[in-house]
């Protein structure tokens, strides 16, 4: 996939991996439009990037998703490629909960959002030239860290409608490519909770190179070792990383 001259959609761009993707498009001359909950988040990365385009979005919503589309295809004709990076990770315990707001606002936004883009926008994807979709999941869609049960089992839902998309896709001209992260230094989940992570711009040069490549899956560091596991090496995995996080 070629970085330069594309017009780029990048949900949950304000911030993290989609800020950092934001830029390296923008640094290949591509018009990037990115979306977000909180205006406030936007107008600091406009204030990092000026060249963004921006619009307030609440992914959760089916009808805010369907305005994002409309309005994206209708300001933005030459749009190609479409990044699904929102996403909410919550350290949650499932027993004892009784409050199914916050965990069907995680689903929403993790899965829901990323397959209703993708039908939303896949007509006018397929009619332009170089298209792309991106899903971002994640290396805890192939071993879960059972303090975040719910992000895990929506990334690996959505690794798994990565493949079914891309074999689906396979007779027309739109590239579907997962990236596939470890943890990585941003605020995902909250403040600190992940500074042990790879620095964010380390991790988006592995990724810009797996595009220049044409890697179907981009997957770096643990994710990468993660994403090629036996099952028994999976289960290995699992066993250490939830026996040290308890």
């Amino acid at each position: 996939m070629q970085l330069h001259s594309n017009t780029v959609l990048i949900t949950g761009g304000a911030s993290g991996i989609g800020l950092e993707l934001a830029r390296r498009f923008l640094q290949e001359s591509s018009t990037v439009i990115i979306c977000g909950r909180r205006k406030a988040k936007l107008d600091e990365a406009r204030k990092l990037l000026p060249e963004l385009k921006t619009l307030v979005c609440d992914l959760s919503k089916e009808r805010q998703r369907v305005r994002l589309a409309e309005w994206a295809v209708s300001e933005f004709p030459r749009l190609n490629v479409l990044v699904n990076n929102a996403g909410i990770q919550r350290r949650v315990k499932i027993a004892g909960q009784t409050d199914w707001a916050p965990t069907h606002e995680e689903i929403a936004i993790n899965l829901e959002a990323p397959m209703h883009l993708c039908a939303l926008l896949l007509p006018h994807l397929a009619k332009q030239e170089r298209p792309a979709i991106l899903n971002v999941t994640s290396g805890l869609a192939f071993a879960p860290m059972s303090s975040a049960p719910v992000y895990c089992a929506t990334k690996a839902a959505l690794h798994s409608f990565t493949l079914s998309l891309r074999h689906q896709l396979a007779g027309t001209p739109v590239q579907v490519i997962e990236v596939i992260p470890p943890a990585v230094n941003t605020d995902l989940g909250g403040v600190g909770l992940h500074t042990f992570g790879v620095a964010v711009d380390e991790f988006v040069n592995a990724v810009a190179m797996g595009l220049r490549e044409g890697d179907p899956e981009i997957a770096y560091g643990y994710s990468q070792r993660a994403s090629r596991a036996s099952r028994q090496e999976l289960d290995e995995i699992f066993q250490r990383m939830n026996q040290a996080a308890s």
